[in-house]
């Protein structure tokens, strides 16, 4: 039941005024929204290390803004035109695989810790490329790194049976994974440490190599140097998770292999190549291609399927290094459902149904000056069916955005909860037509910076207008608003530790003997 139970709503027995409800505007801080407009909501803080496969995990990373809305990881590239050579490029792809590894795979592979900022330092020494890895304040050829106990490697534990988690850091027979990636991140500092070939023995952590990605920041690797991933790229941010995919969308680019790549050749954010091929037409490392718009998603494929499409179609994928297959890279979670991805291979998703792209460099595209800025006004309260004026704002320094207000959230049984007079303009009449907490979504679009979000969250009341007369020695309430039935309560102090009902009627009037004590009412309503 929706109640009045405001200021407007109650009634003092001791004066027959009823207090109107104003617009009540309060400060805040900027809502945290990321590149696709979902609100993050404030960091949630890591006491302990926590791993990938969990529910805890899982809320963590959802609150986390994984690189910054204009990093080239969160890029739209679904206008960005074609490569002048994309179909030779596609076809030296395919050429480079036998017919039955054309079409995409998924494997499950890439997975992490979470730990706290006061996790502490462990050493590990980086026994082929320390010379390109950050050491975090080590003596070389050690890094520093904040390894807790449970960190996970590759594969695990999807891709490597029953074998323990512990017994998975020290495996030498490569039960899961030759390549034995490890990812430690930090959400409070905002870190990823990421290595490569990465085995415990005994007590003593070893790698290949290892990089630090700062997660709030588009620096990337020194040119030239590798990182866990051949082309230098974070394995981290491309990451395909449960959590995205079950909310029904993949909101950055994927991690992409293909079998062979081009010599000395590598596109932004890359930094590394991982060939001595010289075809023309390979594949750089960090090219990214993209999943035609065309591409027509059955509508019975399964919403972790449709998560990855669509990510495919707005963010599309960095080529990150040489494999056996066309193939991206998902989180080896055993919750995922048996047939998560089964389509992908049969009817399949083809080589064909992909095109390169022309990439963008580290000023250009959202990197590029100029972006435009939103802002939705303060938070307030209004009452039912009270039009009201929006009081937002864009700032831009190029061509005009595309403005567009909607509702993101409010409550969800009711339908047709709210009415803008018109959705493109900044400061735009809005109505509600059901009480509840609302939160309206702001953007602005101008086409080639990342788009500009924010937001304002609205108190709607019930509507409510309360009044009350003596009438000899009884009391009569009247009131407009709300839903039959309505039940009148009684209170001798206010605010009120109880309410007593004393009257439950159709109508929207009531009349009762009067008391020798200060009394407060109340209706409430449907």
């Amino acid at each position: 039941m929706n109640s009045g139970v405001l200021p407007s709503a109650v009634i003092r027995w001791l004066t027959s005024a009823v207090a109107a409800l104003a617009f009540v505007f309060s400060s805040r801080a900027a809502e945290r929204i990321n590149q696709e407009g979902r609100i993050l909501g404030p960091l949630l803080v890591v006491t302990n290390s926590i791993l990938f496969d969990t529910a805890q995990a899982d809320a963590v990373v959802a609150s986390m803004q994984i690189f910054p809305v204009t990093s080239a990881y969160n890029e739209d590239v679904s206008r960005l035109p074609l490569a002048t050579n994309s179909s030779k490029i596609i076809a030296q792809i395919s050429s480079d695989l036998s017919a039955s590894r054309q079409t995409l795979r998924l494997f499950q592979e890439m997975n992490y810790v979470l730990a706290p900022d006061s996790q502490p330092l462990v050493p590990i020494n980086f026994v082929d490329y320390p010379d390109q890895s950050d050491l975090n304040g080590g003596t070389y050829p050690y890094g520093l790194y904040p390894i807790p106990t449970n960190m996970p490697i590759e594969g695990w534990p999807s891709q490597t049976g029953d074998e323990t988690l512990l017994a998975s850091e020290s495996d030498t027979n490569g039960i899961g994974s030759t390549d034995r990636h490890g990812i430690i991140v930090q959400p409070g500092a905002g870190l990823s440490f990421e290595t490569w070939e990465t085995f415990l023995f005994t007590n003593d952590w070893q790698a290949a190599n290892g990089a630090i990605f700062d997660l709030n920041s588009n620096a990337q690797r020194p040119d030239g140097w590798t990182s866990g991933d051949a082309a230098g790229l974070s394995m981290f941010g491309p990451l395909v998770r449960f959590d995205e995919c079950e909310r029904g969308m993949v909101e950055h680019a994927c991690r992409l292999v293909v079998k062979r790549s081009l010599y000395n050749s590598y596109f932004y954010p890359a930094t590394h190549y991982a060939s001595t091929n010289t075809l023309p037409n390979l594949p750089s490392m960090g090219q990214r291609l993209r999943l035609k718009a065309s591409f027509a998603v059955p509508a019975n494929w399964t919403i972790e399927e449709k998560a990855v499409l669509a990510g495919l179609k707005k963010y599309g994928a960095l080529v990150a290094d040489n494999g056996g297959f066309f193939s991206i890279s998902i989180a080896p979670d055993d919750r995922w459902p048996d047939n998560a991805f089964d389509d992908f291979s049969s009817p399949g998703v083809n080589l064909t149904n992909f095109e390169v792209v022309q990439s963008t460099g580290p000023t250009e595209g959202p990197r590029s000056p100029g972006a435009p800025v939103a802002s939705a006004g303060s938070n307030y309260s209004v009452t039912v069916s009270q039009p009201i004026q929006l009081q937002g704002y864009v700032a831009y320094a190029g061509a005009k955005p595309a403005i567009l207000w909607k509702l993101y959230s409010g409550p969800g049984t009711t339908s047709n909860p709210i009415t803008f007079a018109d959705a493109t303009q900044t400061n735009t009449i809005v109505t509600f037509n059901h009480g509840g907490i609302y939160t309206l979504e702001l953007s602005a679009a101008d086409g080639v910076h990342a788009v500009a979000y924010d937001a304002v969250v609205i108190t709607v009341t019930g509507g409510f207008s309360l009044l009350g007369s003596l009438s000899g020695t009884n009391i009569n309430l009247t009131w407009t608003g709300g839903t039959a039935p309505f039940v009148v309560q009684r209170a001798d102090e206010f605010p009120p530790t109880t309410w007593t009902s004393i009257l439950t009627t159709s109508a929207q009037t009531a009349s009762f003997p009067a008391i020798n004590t200060a009394s407060y009412f109340r209706v409430k309503s449907n």
